[in-house]
C-alpha cells in the first residue's frame, strides 16, 4: 500500500513516514501544502494523512480540491485544532477520518489500515479467498491451517491483491501502489515477487488462486 505523509513539523512527519515503512507501507512525505495537492494529484495513494495547517496550501484545501476534481483517496487528518466544529469542517469538506495531536502511533496505524480497507470496500481485517486467510491488522497469512511466511514485499503485494480480489489488476497499477516516488526499482520486479507468492501460495495445492490475464495482469481468485 502507498501512502502520502503531509505534515510541516518535520520530526513528527519523518516518525510517522519511518513508522509506516517499517510497517511496510510505500511513503512520499512532503512538509508543504501545495506539493502535497500536487502529489496527491498526480499519485494513487491508498491513503493521505494529511495535516490541517501547512505552508502553502491547508489539509481543508486540499481535501476540498481533491474532492471537486473527482479524487476519492481517502484522507485522514492530524491536527491539533480539537472543536467540534473544525472535525465536522474537515469531515464535510470529505477527510475519512481525524486524528488529533498529540497521538500514539499505533492508533494512527490503525486507523490508516481501517481507511485503506474500507476504501477498497473490505471492512474487516480478515480477508478471506477460498482458504486463504489474511489477517491484515497481525500481518499474519495462512492456507488452511498451513501457516505461511513471507517477506514485507511479497504481503504487500498479496495484500493488494486481496483487497482487490477477483478484479484484474494491471503490473503498473501494483508497482504504484508498493513503491513511492524515491523507489528506483523496475517495474518488471513485479513479475518475480508474483513468481515468488505462486510458490508460497499456490505450490502444494490444487486450487490455484493467483492467475495471469495475459496483457492484462493478475488476478487473486478461486476462478482461473
Amino acid at each position: 500500500m502507498r501512502v502520502l505523509v503531509a505534515e510541516d513539523h518535520a520530526s513528527l512527519a519523518r516518525s510517522i513516514a519511518n513508522g509506516l515503512r517499517e510497517e511496510g507501507y510505500a511513503v512520499d512525505l512532503t512538509f508543504d501544502g501545495d506539493e502535497a495537492l500536487r502529489y496527491a494529484l498526480d499519485n494513487p495513494y491508498d491513503c493521505v494523512v494529511l495535516d490541517v495547517m501547512m505552508p502553502g496550501k491547508t489539509g481543508w484545501q486540499i481535501v476540498e480540491t481533491l474532492r471537486r476534481k473527482g479524487s476519492a483517496t481517502p484522507v485522514l487528518f492530524l491536527t491539533a485544532k480539537d472543536t467540534v466544529e473544525d472535525r465536522v469542517k474537515g469531515l464535510n469538506l470529505g477527510a475519512d477520518d481525524y486524528l488529533v495531536k498529540p497521538f500514539a502511533f499505533d492508533e494512527l496505524l490503525a486507523r490508516v489500515r481501517a481507511i485503506i480497507r474500507r476504501g477498497h470496500n473490505r471492512p474487516s481485517q480478515m480477508l478471506k479467498i477460498a482458504d486463504l486467510e489474511i489477517d491484515t491488522a497481525a500481518k499474519v497469512v495462512r492456507r488452511g491451517e498451513q501457516p505461511i511466511t513471507l517477506s514485507a514485499r511479497e504481503y504487500a503485494l498479496l495484500e493488494y491483491l486481496a483487497l482487490r480480489s477477483g478484479e484484474v489488476v494491471s503490473r503498473s497499477e501494483i508497482w504504484e501502489h508498493l513503491y513511492d516516488q524515491n523507489d528506483e526499482t523496475v517495474s518488471n520486479v513485479v513479475d518475480v515477487y508474483i513468481g515468488y507468492l505462486r510458490s508460497k501460495i499456490d505450490r502444494d495445492h490444487d486450487l490455484k488462486l493467483i492467475h495471469t490475464r495475459r496483457g492484462m495482469g493478475y488476478v487473486l481468485s478461486e476462478t482461473p
